[in-house]
């Protein structure tokens, strides 16, 4: 068994490392203070535009997606890559078109899309000259299971027209959000797993009312991908914006969210590596009852206990990253509801160790360490919550029992 990165791997790595040094964590302070003063809500920080330039003339793009659309790497590849994002990843992710939801919303269209759906949306998504937006979960149902959508997308002669309610809605606040994947019922009567379907909708197509922004623990800025509440009010577009076949949405979301929970579970690894170094450098530079924080036992076994768990996420997320390379994203199914169960939860605790040896200051503005929280304690529900991906792992686990 080889632990050690391959050549490709090393050398993004190390451009990776340095332009996270050089301009990604400089920018921090800049990009919190332009989203906050963003008018309108959502709009692009400009230091953002200026990361994304010299990310491409790093090579530094598109690393998600393999295959000639994309970078070309593997996962096992791309994982050591996405947690290095991950020690910003408000930030970095987006500055090399890496972040969600678009991320997943041009694997749907590479993998499902037609042609002409991916010469009109995805090209552009590629290039980062619009944004788009994930339509799922409905505030009004238990959307924890995707057979309750409610929102209707019904077939009206060469049309489909939408009417629903959805909210948390990523994406959807940005002013250059220029499309909406929108997940509803097409049939139903239909077996359950077969009612769902996924349209694409424009974002200027009228009936679309994006409501309100909705906050994340009180954030309501671009560093958490611009959540909104849309409401779809008899909006019709043209049949041909069905992704795949009626019946295939429910297949279409496993498909999308099977990735998109490695690279969170990848990206949550950099935030517990980034916390560990923050709360070792806080706590051998302040004082308290006449020796330093770090040499206190109960903050020795913080950063013990937070280095032990994090390397065993590690090897369990690179194990994962292999088998999906290697058996595909079904085959790694297992493998995959247990990183979304271990590591949002592992890095929350790490997390509440950093911010308690940080006192008042863990929970300011002044440190990463409160939003980084706000990320992780969110990824506990988004893309399936703990107890959706137990129960599953557990069924799976005693049919050999029954």
């Amino acid at each position: 068994m080889d632990f050690a990165f391959d050549a490709t791997t090393e050398a993004y790595r190390a451009t990776l490392t340095a332009f996270m040094d050089e301009h990604v964590y400089p920018a921090e302070e800049v990009y919190e203070q332009q989203a906050r003063a963003a008018d309108p809500p959502g709009t692009t920080p400009p230091v953002l535009a200026e990361l994304k330039t010299e990310a491409r003339r790093r090579g530094l793009w598109n690393f998600f997606l393999p295959g000639e659309l994309g970078a070309g790497l593997t996962n096992a590849q791309y994982a050591p890559l996405a947690e290095i994002t991950g020690r910003s990843p408000h930030l970095a992710p987006a500055a090399l078109n890496c972040a969600a939801p678009d991320t997943g919303n041009m694997e749907v269209l590479a993998e499902f899309g037609s042609r002409r759906q991916r010469e009109r949306w995805l090209e552009p998504l590629l290039a980062d000259e619009i944004r788009s937006a994930f339509a799922m979960t409905e505030p009004d149902v238990a959307s924890s299971d995707a057979r309750n959508i409610a929102t209707r997308i019904q077939r009206d002669g060469d049309s489909y027209v939408i009417t629903g309610r959805k909210w948390f809605i990523s994406g959807a606040m940005d002013p250059r959000c220029a499309v909406l994947i929108v997940m509803g019922k097409t049939d139903p009567d239909a077996e359950p797993h077969r009612q769902q379907s996924m349209v694409l909708v424009p974002r200027d197509t009228p009936g679309v009312d994006v409501r309100r922004g909705m906050t994340v623990f009180g954030y309501g800025d671009e560093r958490f991908s611009d959540h909104a509440e849309v409401v779809f009010d008899g909006v019709r577009v043209p049949a041909e914006n069905l992704i795949g076949g009626e019946g295939d949405g429910f297949a279409i979301a496993q498909a999308r969210l099977g990735p998109g929970r490695i690279h969170h579970c990848m990206r949550a690894i950099g935030m517990a590596e980034r916390a560990i170094e923050l709360m070792c450098r806080r706590t051998v530079s302040r004082v308290a009852f006449g020796k330093p924080l770090a040499e206190q036992g109960v903050v020795q076994d913080w950063i013990a206990e937070s280095r032990v768990r994090v390397e065993q996420l590690r090897q369990l997320v690179f194990k994962t990253a292999w088998l999906m390379d290697t058996a595909g994203n079904k085959g790694a199914h297992t493998e995959i509801q247990a990183i979304k169960i271990a590591t949002p939860r592992t890095v929350e605790w790490i997390l509440d160790k950093a911010i308690q040896a940080h006192g008042a200051a863990g929970v300011s503005q002044d440190t990463p360490l409160a939003s980084l929280w706000a990320s992780v304690r969110t990824l506990r529900f988004a893309d399936g919550p703990d107890e959706v991906h137990k129960r599953s792992l557990a069924r799976r686990e005693l049919k050999g029992y029954l």
